[in-house]
C-alpha cells in the first residue's frame, strides 16, 4: 500500500448503470408491501450519522430510499422498526464510541424481534471490523459499504424474502467506485443543502485510511451537479454546501474539460439569492484561478476550508501531503491580496508520529500568522493500513494533550481578538432560527461562518439581513439588525 498512490491511473467518471438504478426504484416500490407484511404497520425509520458532511449527504440518499419504501421517519431510535448506523473510520476512537452504542441496540432488538438493524459507511469498509460484527454483534443483520449504498432496496429485498443476515462491503481493487444518479434524497431542514460533487480520493495522506475505504477519486459530470443544484435551490434552499474529500481536484477524467473553479463559476450563475461554500479543499491543488473566482464572486462565501495538518516541512513530507510551508502561506497571501475580509479554518493533527516539540511549535507559529477562523484540531490516531501507522510514534499520549492544549490556548486568543475586532463591522447574515431562552431573538449565519444573535422580531428564518456587529466573543458575535 505504501506506493498505491504511484499506481493511480486517471479514469473517467463512471455513473452507475440507469438499469441499475431503475431496478433500485423498482425494489423500493416492492419492499412498501413487504415492509408492512414484516412489521404489521407502516414502518418507521430512524438514520445515524457518524463522521463527515459526507456521510450526512449519503445518510440523506439512504433515508430517501427508506421513504420511498413506505417508511415514516422515526421521531427517536427507541420508536423505529428500521435503524442504519452510518459510520466513519477516520480515528479509531470513533470506532470505539461506534461500537459501544451499536451494542446498546441489542436490547432493542431482543424487546421487538421485527426490527431490523444496519451498518454501513466507511467502518464497513474494513473487513477486520466487519468480522468484528458478524462474531460479536448478531443481532445487525444488514451490512454494506459505501460503493454499494445505491443497492439499499435491494439488500432491504433480500432479507425480506427470508434472508437471515446480508452483507454487501467493498473488497479489493475489482469493485469500480461508481457514482449513482437519481435517488431519492430526505434533505435535512434547515437553510443549507449538502450537494456532492465526486466521491473518493487519489492523495493518500499517510495517516488517512478514506481512500481505502472510499475508492478512487471520481467526478461527477458537471449537468447532473447544476441539475441538482436548481432541484435544491427551487426547494428554497439558501445555501449550498459543495461536497468531495478534495473538491480542489474536481474535473479529472472527465470527458469534458472542467476544473473546479469553472464549476463554481456555473453555478453562481444560476437565478437567485444563495450563497455557495464547499468543503475539502486541499492545498497542493489549489490555484490562483480559484480564489480568483471566489473573489469576483458576490455568492462565493469570502470563507476557505484550507487543511494545513503541520506548519513543519518535515512533517508534511511524512505526511505526504505534496505542498510546504511557504507554498500553503503563498496560498493565504494571494487570497488576502484579492480579499482582504476572507477567513481561513483548517484541520491540525497534533503529535504525528516522530513530530518533535520543536516542528510542532512551527505549527503554532504558522497559526499565529494565518490566524484561522477556527480550527479542527486532532491528535493523532493510527489507522491499520496506512503508511503512518508503520513509523515509530514516540510521544506519549499525555505529553500529545499537552500540546493540544497549547495549541487551542493560541487559537482561543486568537479567536477573541480577532471576534472583538468585529466590533462595528457589517455582516450578511443568513436567519437560522430563535434563540432559545432569549424573547425576540434570533441567530444567523455570517458569510465567516460565525454565529450572530440579534434582536429580530418577526423576522423570518431563511432570509438574508444586515446585522452590525456590536460585541465579538471567542465563539460567536451579538449585533443589531439594520
Amino acid at each position: 500500500m505504501l506506493n498505491e498512490e504511484l499506481q493511480i491511473e486517471q479514469k473517467r467518471a463512471t455513473s452507475v448503470p440507469r438499469e441499475e438504478i431503475m431496478r433500485q426504484w423498482e425494489l423500493m416500490g416492492q419492499n412498501r408491501e413487504l415492509l408492512v407484511r414484516r412489521m404489521g404497520y407502516t414502518p418507521r425509520a430512524w438514520v445515524r450519522t457518524f463522521g463527515c458532511q459526507g456521510n450526512v449527504a449519503d445518510s440523506e440518499k439512504i433515508m430517501g430510499m427508506l421513504l420511498d419504501m413506505g417508511c415514516v421517519q422515526a421521531t427517536s431510535e427507541k420508536e423505529a422498526d428500521i435503524i442504519i448506523y452510518n459510520t466513519c473510520a477516520i480515528r479509531e476512537n470513533a470506532e470505539i464510541r461506534l461500537l459501544s452504542t451499536v451494542g446498546e441496540l441489542k436490547r432493542l432488538k431482543a424487546a421487538n424481534p421485527n426490527i431490523m438493524i444496519g451498518l454501513c459507511g466507511c467502518m464497513m469498509q474494513q473487513e477486520g471490523i466487519v468480522m468484528q460484527i458478524r462474531r460479536s454483534y448478531p443481532f445487525v443483520e444488514l451490512i454494506f459499504g459505501t460503493h454499494v449504498l445505491h443497492t439499499l432496496p435491494k439488500l432491504i429485498n433480500r432479507l425480506l424474502s427470508g434472508e437471515r443476515r446480508v452483507m454487501d462491503c467493498y473488497e479489493g481493487e475489482g469493485r469500480e467506485n461508481l457514482i449513482p444518479e437519481g435517488l431519492p434524497i430526505k434533505r435535512a431542514q434547515g437553510n443549507q443543502a449538502s450537494l456532492q460533487i465526486m466521491n473518493g480520493c487519489d492523495n493518500f495522506c499517510s495517516y488517512c485510511i478514506v481512500p481505502y475505504v472510499r475508492g478512487r477519486e471520481v467526478s461527477r459530470k458537471p449537468d447532473e451537479i447544476i441539475r441538482e443544484a436548481k432541484e435544491i435551490l427551487a426547494m428554497g434552499y439558501k445555501e449550498i454546501l459543495l461536497l468531495g474529500q478534495n473538491v480542489n481536484s474536481y474535473g479529472k477524467g472527465l470527458d469534458e474539460k472542467i476544473t473546479f473553479a469553472q464549476l463554481l463559476e456555473r453555478i453562481e450563475a444560476l437565478k437567485g439569492d444563495f450563497r455557495i461554500r464547499f468543503m475539502t479543499s486541499h492545498p497542493k491543488d489549489c490555484t490562483k484561478e480559484l480564489i480568483d473566482v471566489i473573489a469576483r464572486s458576490k455568492k462565493i462565501c469570502h470563507s476557505i476550508h484550507l487543511p494545513v495538518q503541520s506548519g513543519s516541512d518535515r512533517v508534511l513530507g511524512q505526511m505526504n501531503r505534496h505542498y510546504t510551508r511557504e507554498h500553503y502561506l503563498s496560498l493565504i497571501n494571494y487570497a488576502r491580496e484579492k480579499m482582504p475580509d476572507v477567513t481561513f479554518t483548517t484541520d491540525i493533527i497534533v503529535g504525528f508520529p516522530g513530530e518533535t516539540y520543536k516542528e510542532f511549535q512551527q505549527t503554532i507559529a504558522l497559526c499565529k500568522q494565518v490566524r484561522y477562523q477556527a480550527m479542527f484540531t486532532f491528535i493523532y490516531s493510527p489507522r491499520p493500513g496506512t503508511r503512518a501507522a508503520t513509523m515509530p510514534d514516540p510521544i506519549d499520549y499525555k505529553e500529545k494533550t499537552k500540546w493540544l492544549n497549547e495549541l487551542l490556548a493560541v487559537q482561543h486568543q486568537i479567536s477573541e481578538e480577532d471576534n472583538k475586532a468585529a466590533q462595528g463591522k457589517l455582516m450578511r447574515v443568513l436567519v437560522e432560527d430563535k434563540v432559545q431562552n432569549k424573547e425576540g431573538w434570533m441567530y444567523g449565519i455570517c458569510e465567516n461562518g460565525m454565529v450572530v444573535k440579534f434582536m429580530a422580531e418577526g423576522i423570518q428564518k431563511g432570509r438574508f439581513v444586515d446585522v452590525k456587529i456590536t460585541k465579538g466573543m471567542r465563539s460567536e458575535y451579538e449585533g443589531v439588525l439594520l
